[in-house]
């Protein structure tokens, strides 16, 4: 078998291809990450850095935090990708691409090592404790910078042939190298370096080719599809898309934004009626990550209120403590256990560990939750749920009571009980999963009118929940339902995808004609 011989030793044919497919594919997978951050118009490092772990974590936050550090590096990030993909495909500049791929995947590895302790305790794809996949192309990086294969395939060849031929006509008696790389006629290349000089075009077309096959894939049947449901067309709109900061309005001097994010979706319940995959669907997308992506988002379009129970406290918790961000909880408190889906009343001693626990965790707002409330007003708990607001105020939190039955709204009243805020369902009956003869998932508010008309008298603020009815009724109508009938706020459940579109509903309801006749408690 004959060897290519270079300054750097001697390896076969085979391996030397080897070598220049890792170079190329590693470029492939740079270039890519570099085009596909360009493509998406409001595409940020900024979750990434304020998620980071480790020993800089408050360098990487630190400039997340600043508008023009962040955009500075977002600029280099996407175009640092791009001009390293295209240098390590192409075999230009070969040695500081090779290098600066180096730098870029240390910082990511820094970033988010996967070392036990500052993972999320499940495994991940390309996270393999100590060993990522950043660490991988780290390392077949290092390995490269030992073998100049540019040199050999690659622009680099042009610049290497000019320099042996410059230093040819400087000195006559010069004698060139054995390492023979290329044959010269002592004015041309001939064609076998012009040939391995382009190797990596070829390598370059497929990636364009395949890139924008796969980019107007999407557009044909991603873009373009719709829900068979409401035959409506998907869309995703981003933060740059958002018209304005949602709207905020005051409970005992505490400021709320009308729209507060609902915690089903997060903790994977998702009221999918009978679509029995879709909880663990739910559970499958929202990691720790998307989840605290999700409440960044919501947080840059002025929702600074979510709506959690006492599981997901600690997750608040690791997000205020990273200085993610600063979003405020109301915490679900329910004395109810679903065995086989059927509500149970749980030991009154755990529902007040519950409650006390959402208390010392943070909560600014506790409420009974709405079938919690519910079952003990219909069988003699009326005690417990005047214990737990006695609890929650003792603490110097606000107080709520929820409810889907205006019944329990009414019983609460005439017991003399004085939330600061109520919770109750509002949605209409007209969507087409309604019409179930026995309840399925599929109802929660069973008397919107008698909602409408009892709500309107009451005195504290009312923050609206399940108003798009678990997902059946498009928010632009479900949210103008609500508002117009007398909800101070609403609660609603929103995938990050979903966010900015729900916000811009909200602005458009609330700063255009609104026929209102409650007025605003809040």
């Amino acid at each position: 078998m004959t060897y290519q011989k270079t300054f750097t030793g001697k390896y076969t044919k085979v391996q030397l291809a080897i070598l220049v497919l890792v170079r190329i594919a590693i470029g492939w997978h740079f270039l890519y990450e570099g085009i596909v951050k360009l493509f998406i118009t409001d595409w940020s490092s900024a979750s990434y850095l304020e998620n980071s772990r480790w020993i800089f974590s408050g360098v990487f936050q630190g400039i997340a935090a600043n508008p023009g550090l962040l955009n500075l590096a977002d600029f280099l990030m996407i175009w640092g990708l791009i001009l390293i993909g295209l240098g390590l495909m192409l075999g230009a500049f070969t040695r500081i691409a090779t290098w600066s791929g180096i730098f870029i995947l240390t910082l990511f590895y820094v970033a988010y090592p996967p070392f036990v302790g500052l993972d999320y305790g499940v495994p991940a794809e390309g996270m393999y404790l100590i060993v990522n996949k950043n660490l991988i192309e780290l390392l077949a990086l290092i390995l490269l910078t030992r073998f100049s294969t540019g040199h050999i395939f690659g622009l680099d060849r042009y610049y290497r042939i000019y320099k042996k031929e410059k230093a040819t006509m400087h000195d006559v008696n010069a004698t060139v190298p054995v390492q023979e790389v290329t044959q010269t006629d002592g004015s041309d290349m001939k064609r076998r370096d012009m040939i391995k000089g382009l190797a990596g075009i070829p390598f370059l077309g497929v990636f364009a080719f395949t890139f924008l096959r796969k980019k107007s894939f999407e557009e044909r049947h991603l873009i373009d599809a719709t829900s068979g449901a409401t035959n409506q067309p998907l869309s995703y709109q981003g933060l740059d898309e958002l018209t304005a900061p949602v709207a905020s309005g005051v409970i005992k001097e505490r400021t709320f934004s009308r729209i507060i994010i609902g915690g089903n979706l997060l903790n994977g319940n998702a009221h999918s009626r009978d679509l029995i995959y879709v909880n663990n669907l739910v559970k499958a997308y929202h990691t720790k990550d998307k989840i605290f992506s999700t409440l960044l988002m919501a947080e840059k379009a002025g929702v600074n209120t979510m709506l959690i129970n006492h599981k997901q406290v600690n997750m608040v918790n690791e997000y205020w403590e990273r200085g993610i961000g600063k979003m405020q909880f109301i915490a679900d408190c329910s004395g109810l256990a679903y065995p086989k889906g059927v509500p149970t009343p749980i030991p009154y001693q755990e529902f007040l560990d519950r409650t006390k626990r959402s208390i010392d965790n943070g909560a600014i707002a506790c409420y009974i939750q709405g079938e919690t409330a519910d079952y003990y007003m219909q069988n003699g708990g009326v005690d417990n749920i005047a214990n737990i607001l006695d609890l929650v105020r003792e603490n110097g939190v606000m107080t709520g009571i929820g409810a889907h039955r205006i019944e329990t709204i009414k019983a609460c009243v005439e017991e003399g009980f004085d939330p600061d805020f109520w919770m109750k369902t509002i949605h209409h009956h007209n969507y087409w999963s309604a019409d179930h003869t026995t309840w399925h998932d599929n109802m929660y508010c069973f008397d919107p009118e008698g909602t409408i008309e009892y709500m309107e008298q009451l005195k504290q603020p009312w923050i609206a929940f399940k108003v798009m009815a678990a997902g059946a009724i498009h928010p632009k109508d479900a949210f103008r339902y609500a508002f117009e009938n007398g909800a101070d706020f609403i609660c609603a459940g929103m995938y990050d995808f979903q966010i900015v579109e729900d916000i811009n509903i909200t602005n458009e309801i609330l700063n255009g004609p609104l026929e209102r006749k409650r007025d605003w408690r809040s």
